[in-house]
């Protein structure tokens, strides 16, 4: 199955992932017309009111660079919608995007035929995010177009499955889209991500520390000043397991190294954010990130990067051809 058409022209391998409370439109239109897919969660918009208001400012914005730069226009936009049976305002939300005709949207959290039938009905494209091969078959079984795997190391609700592990088993049976998250930070670990045989990189906490972002000074200052070794994994929050930053449950008042589980029954995704508001969701990717910087110039920063990786893995690739011709085994013919 080839990648959409829709997603074949990005400046760079990667789709922004949807930040909770974080994301906004002026993040994700800066994401988009930098060439990367843009997308924020339909939950962000509160009121649900809000969600329409901010769906118009994002088209409006990306058609309006289009018409001024015709020959690159800007990448397209994500909606991600939770579908766990607790979001009451998944109806309304899907309704919006439906109205501005979204072209792809990230469900999470649950695979459900009535909601990818809903989206195909209007020329949408849906990616799941899973954490492990059987909800990986289960989203396909119910019509997802493409996959997002959420690897040990990733940001918000993360699995434990190493990316190598949860790459190869997805790809032993689904060739279709495949995006690949956690630790990405670098041009580097997207190159890496393909060379896995993942499509694209699914990136988050990098986009935290950039000035479009919608998180307070300290969760910006808190990513730079972190590695992954301050990353605590735990399903108190929101009753699903995710990573988030050790120093933001310090300040909040707990020991992040003797935290309760959590109900899973509780969760309330659809509901107030306000109970945990300041307990930051981070991956282990951090440790690069050294500042805050406009959407635009980490975006650059990766391209660059990853066109350098690209160009030493050709160099590489040539050494070893070269190997090859003096041994039947290539490297392994080399002392």
């Amino acid at each position: 199955m080839p990648v959409p058409a829709i997603l074949r022209n990005l400046s760079l391998p990667v789709i922004g992932s949807p930040l909770f409370i974080i994301s906004h439109p002026r993040l994700v239109i800066e994401q988009c017309k930098a060439g990367i897919v843009g997308s924020m969660p339909a939950l962000n918009a509160r009121p649900a009111s809000q969600l329409d208001e901010w769906l118009a400012e994002i088209t409006e914005a990306l058609a309006a660079h289009d018409n001024a730069y015709p020959d690159r226009p800007a990448a397209p936009f994500a909606i991600n919608q939770i579908v766990h049976k607790s979001n009451d305002r998944l109806e309304h939300d899907l309704a919006v995007c439906e109205k501005y005709k979204v072209p792809l949207i990230i469900t999470s959290l649950g695979a459900r035929t009535d909601v990818n039938d809903a989206v195909h009905g209007w020329g949408g494209i849906v990616l799941h995010d899973v954490i492990n091969n059987r909800f990986a078959s289960k989203a396909v079984e119910k019509g997802a177009d493409g996959l997002i795997a959420v690897a040990a190391g990733a940001g918000g609700h993360a699995g434990t499955t190493n990316p190598f592990a949860l790459v190869q088993e997805i790809r032993e049976w689904f060739d279709g889209p495949l995006a690949l998250s956690g630790s990405i930070a670098t041009g580097r670990a997207i190159l890496a991500a393909q060379t896995m045989g993942a499509d694209f990189a699914y990136i988050g906490s990098a986009f935290i520390a950039t000035e479009e972002a919608r998180a307070i000074e300290g969760y910006k200052k808190m990513i730079v000043e972190s590695s992954s070794q301050d990353i605590v994994y735990s399903s108190l929050f929101t009753g699903v397991h995710g990573n988030y930053l050790r120093g933001s449950i310090v300040n909040a008042g707990m020991d992040p190294d003797k935290l309760p589980e959590s109900d899973p029954s509780a969760m309330n995704f659809g509901g107030s954010r306000k109970a945990w508001k300041d307990i930051w969701g981070s991956g282990q990717g951090i440790g690069l990130i050294k500042q805050v910087v406009p959407a635009r110039a980490l975006v650059q920063r990766l391209c660059t990067e990853y066109g350098e990786a690209l160009q030493r893995l050709a160099e590489r690739n040539r050494l070893a051809s070269a190997a090859s011709l003096v041994g039947e085994h290539g490297f392994a013919a080399v002392s």
